[in-house]
């Protein structure tokens, strides 16, 4: 049972009232969520709220999976971000002086960012300055396309966003992916006079393998900070400098539910009423971590290692998107973009690329292919491609299933 103070919340929700009558509240699912919806979350307060604008409906983001309609004070994952740069204890400092946001995310989240200012009284079309903290810079949907134009506008306009601080000072949000690669052309380029360094660097957006995190940090002498979080929860996990998680719980509550037996993935479970319109209470929210032991304790998580939808069957137990990412660092730092793909014969191919263009070496193509296979439970035979190109979503999808080859 939730706490008596979240019962109080959630008592005259009709999607709850069946379970305050049993006193018993099953996990809540996404499609429980839309069965019905907005009458089943709808109150008398939530409909004044409609009304007055101080709630709204709004699409998850869904760059992956099918969207969700959700109710949600306005800018209410944003608030949720802003609170968090605020408290968190490198990067607070920064914010609470006025540093600016700068976000090289995917392009969707740009165009996102357009069509919420055409909508404002004398809107400039085009216009990425979220508010008069947060600029996107993505114009393109695949980073790689990027071409020398691209990388010195984008650069000008970091150049404008920390110019606008008494001491320079801005906060790099970004795909991992997408800072890697702009990385790799300002190199390329030698265009590293132009490129302010940030006071700190945060990926939110994705799931960040090991070598990308690494490569981030070997190129910027600033924290570069993981946030967890989604589009209808707000923000639930931060990493500091270290990389060591640390909980961001106010108004919520985590349960930690095995995948299978002794696999020591989790399902994560959240009771939230930060959002006063659409409480969620044991909420399944689709992704999952693995702890410190294998334990159910979300004090001691190590990892958020993927969503479940993306979870890899195999004859020794599920594999999450991080499992592969650990055997491929094993054998190689060099790896940048891998992607997985399973073969209609039972096998499968793992294609990537390197941060240097240069293919592995025999010997860590073959030790790479028997990891992955021994991690599977199918043949393996790896790639060494020049791109992978990014999904429709602006993401990288790490896993496909079967082809016919």
């Amino acid at each position: 049972m939730p706490s008596a103070d979240v019962l109080d919340q959630v008592r005259d929700i009709p999607i709850y009232r069946a379970s305050v009558e049993r006193g018993h509240f099953p996990i809540l699912e996404k499609p429980e969520i839309a069965r019905g919806f907005p009458d089943n979350w709808m109150t008398p307060r939530l409909a004044r709220a409609l009304e007055t604008g101080e709630a709204e409906f709004v699409l998850s983001t869904g760059t992956n999976h099918a969207r969700m309609q959700l109710i949600r004070p306005p800018y209410f994952l944003l608030h949720s971000y802003y609170r968090l740069w605020r408290e968190h204890p490198e990067l607070g400092a920064s914010w609470r002086t006025g540093a600016r946001r700068v976000s090289l995310t995917t392009v969707l989240a740009t165009e996102h960012v357009a069509r919420v200012n055409a909508r404002k009284p004398g809107a400039t079309p085009g216009e990425r300055w979220l508010d008069d903290r947060t600029l996107y810079l993505n114009r393109r949907l695949d980073p790689a396309d990027w071409d020398r134009e691209d990388v010195e506008r984008m650069l000008g306009e970091i150049r404008e966003a920390a110019g606008a601080h008494p001491d320079g000072a801005y906060l790099l949000d970004c795909s991992g992916y997408h800072l890697a690669h702009l990385i790799r052309k300002v190199s390329a380029w030698g265009l590293w006079d132009g490129f302010p360094r940030p006071a700190g660097i945060v990926h939110a957006y994705e799931y960040t393998p090991l070598n990308v995190r690494a490569y981030l940090r070997s190129h910027f002498d600033c924290p570069v900070v993981d946030l967890f979080g989604s589009t209808e929860l707000g923000y639930l996990f931060y990493s500091d400098a270290e990389g060591r998680y640390r909980p961001y719980l106010a108004d919520m509550s985590v349960e930690l539910i095995p995948v299978a037996p002794g696999s020591g993935i989790h399902s994560l479970i959240v009771t939230s009423v930060r959002n006063p319109y659409m409480p969620l209470v044991r909420y399944r929210s689709g992704d999952c971590v693995r702890t410190r032991d294998g334990s159910t304790d979300p004090e001691r998580i190590v990892s958020f290692c993927g969503r479940e939808k993306e979870l890899l069957p195999t004859p020794e137990g599920p594999v999450a998107q991080a499992d592969l990412d650990r055997r491929i660092t094993g054998v190689s730092d060099r790896v940048f973009l891998h992607h997985l793909r399973l073969t209609g014969d039972g096998g499968c191919r793992l294609a990537y690329t390197t941060f240097d263009d240069v293919p592995l070496t025999p010997d860590e193509t073959a030790r790479l292919a028997a990891s992955v296979a021994a991690l599977t439970g199918r043949s393996c035979r790896v790639e060494h491609r020049a791109r992978i190109p990014v999904g429709r979503s602006g993401k990288y999808a790490w896993l496909t299933a079967s082809d016919p080859s």
